[in-house]
């Protein structure tokens, strides 16, 4: 899971991209969000610390979402910083040949959509 300060600022920033990625939402309250990406498939889960500190994120935690193609990797690092993400690398090819983009969400959670080209 995902910490956020503001449940309804994410639910704008992340219900868009994973429309885009074909994701379906499988649970949205006050405190919490998710999206499944299909039976036996990760679920991406974006809530409020339940402790009731500030949400906060971790120094060298990456959550990697994989996209369908090249295309599909540009198009949602591009809706990413377009919803206020910060760009934290450009799509591009790296090790082991996976191409990848970079960014960190509105709570400065960092992720990235990949795929192997």
């Amino acid at each position: 899971m995902l910490g956020s300060q503001n449940i309804d600022v994410s639910r704008y920033f992340y219900s868009s991209l994973m429309d885009m990625m074909g994701a379906k939402k499988v649970a949205d309250s006050k405190t919490f969000l998710a999206w499944s990406f299909g039976d036996e498939k990760p679920v991406l889960a974006i809530g409020t610390p339940f402790d009731g500190e500030d949400a906060s994120y971790g120094n060298g935690t990456m959550v990697a979402l994989a996209a369908s193609s090249v295309e599909d990797v540009d198009k949602l690092h591009k809706k990413a910083l377009a919803l206020g993400g910060q760009n934290e690398g450009d799509p591009g090819v790296r090790s082991g040949g996976f191409y990848c983009a970079y960014f960190r969400d509105l709570d400065g959670n960092k992720l990235n959509f990949h795929c192997k080209p």
